[in-house]
């Protein structure tokens, strides 16, 4: 482990992706001779044996304060370890440490750099998952998403984000933003690096035949999804997304482009109220007696939750329900088995006083779908670009089959300069 640690301590200097824990060293010594000793057969050893990974501040882990990129006491946040935690350590993974957050998982940015480009943002608001990933500090790292705080930071950092169906990764013990979107993922170099953890942490994971690899087998049928959404994307962002589609054309991917969805301003609304509305249910009681410690931006969220009305809120969610059942069925008239977007609308923003725009991820996680992003080359300015792969709920492990397929064709970014 002081290799784990060594490579924490170099490059998080200038990204700040790790919360700051002094005697880190000696605790992950411990935690590595604890698993030697309960583990001491080669043969016998769990999945993730010995396998260091970072933990997004909003998770709570024994032995760990949970900060939540927050200045409210982390005594007031203390709550028992995260059942993700309590799978992570009996398949063999060490805790690295705290990663960054934006506070409270919502907007307002913490200090993570991107690695690629200091003056840029890492995305957010799973920003120090993504970042210690792409920096190489650890191999596996565990991120949120409410609406596009995975699956943006793993575009903007140049790494492979996984958001799960909604509730598949048990969600107890973490600090929750908006629990109808709120979902538990993962950050890795590539897709083969997920599905080990992915097998641990998912409920009733059904991983596939043994034998065989990536680009072999029937290629699945992918979708374009044109209309008001897509035009949210950037024009380079869109011209590399139409070269990365015509590249996976000519590698032998059905593609169609659907119309999908045609009421996409009205989903945008729907998602605020929802969001707005179980924030500030999650921030009752603490917000009262910390609100001065808040950030303007988490405040102004919470502030304009409570003003929105339980009928207000009810209808939304009854909308947001009509649509999760519209999106599958959608599929099976059209015959698709992954939607294929731009992972975020453009290259990492330059400045680290916003996190980006998720709008890209917002459709897939108002339905709880899951949802993969693949690096996909860079801009012109060499900052890492993503697609987005999506596809129906409880179809976890196709997804991550059929992406590691489509990452042999997309290749990725080199690794940061």
């Amino acid at each position: 482990m002081d290799d784990t640690h060594d490579r924490i301590e170099a490059a998080d200097r200038p990204l700040r992706a790790f919360v700051p824990e002094p005697g880190r060293r000696d605790r992950l010594r411990r935690e590595a001779r604890a698993a030697a000793v309960r583990w001491p057969d080669p043969a016998d050893r769990p999945p993730l044996y010995g396998v260091p990974v970072g933990v997004k501040d909003i998770v709570h882990v024994d032995g760990l304060p949970t900060g939540a990129g927050s200045a409210v006491p982390a005594e007031a946040l203390a709550g028992p370890q995260a059942s993700l935690v309590d799978r992570l350590r009996a398949a063999g993974a060490l805790v690295a440490g705290k990663t960054v957050t934006a506070e409270f998982a919502v907007t307002a940015p913490g200090p993570t750099r991107n690695p690629h480009n200091v003056e840029h943002t890492p995305g957010g608001s799973s920003s120090g998952s993504a970042a210690a990933v792409a920096a190489g500090m650890v191999p596996l790292a565990i991120g949120t998403q409410t609406i596009g705080s995975m699956i943006r930071p793993a575009a903007y950092c140049g790494v492979v984000g996984f958001k799960p169906t909604h509730g598949r990764i048990p969600a107890d013990g973490v600090i929750p933003n908006a629990p109808t979107f709120d979902t538990v993922g993962l950050f890795a170099p590539h897709t083969a690096g997920l599905t080990p953890a992915a097998g641990v942490l998912c409920d009733d994971w059904r991983p596939g035949p043994d034998g065989g690899s990536p680009g072999e087998g029937p290629r699945p049928t992918l979708a374009v999804p044109t209309g008001p959404y897509l035009d949210r994307a950037d024009a380079e962002a869109a011209e590399a997304f139409e070269e990365q589609v015509r590249r996976l054309a000519d590698a032998g991917f059905p593609v169609l482009r659907v119309p999908f969805p045609a009421d996409f301003d009205d989903l945008v609304a729907r998602q605020r109220v929802i969001n707005r509305y179980e924030a500030a249910r999650t921030h009752a009681a603490w917000f009262p007696r910390y609100g001065e410690l808040y950030r303007e931006q988490t405040a102004t969220v919470i502030r304009e939750g409570q003003g929105i009305g339980h009928e207000e809120y009810a209808s939304a969610l009854r909308a947001r329900d009509r649509f999760r059942d519209r999106l599958p069925a959608a599929m099976d008239e059209e015959g698709i088995d992954l939607w294929i977007t731009p992972a975020a609308t453009g290259p990492a923003p330059r400045g680290l006083e916003s996190t980006g725009d998720s709008i890209m991820s917002l459709p897939w996680s108002v339905a709880g779908v899951p949802a993969l992003g693949l690096p996909a080359g860079r801009a012109a300015n060499s900052l890492p670009l993503g697609m987005q792969c999506v596809a129906r709920p409880g179809a976890d492990e196709r997804l991550l089959e059929w992406g590691s397929g489509i990452e042999l064709v997309l290749g990725g970014p080199s690794a940061p300069v």
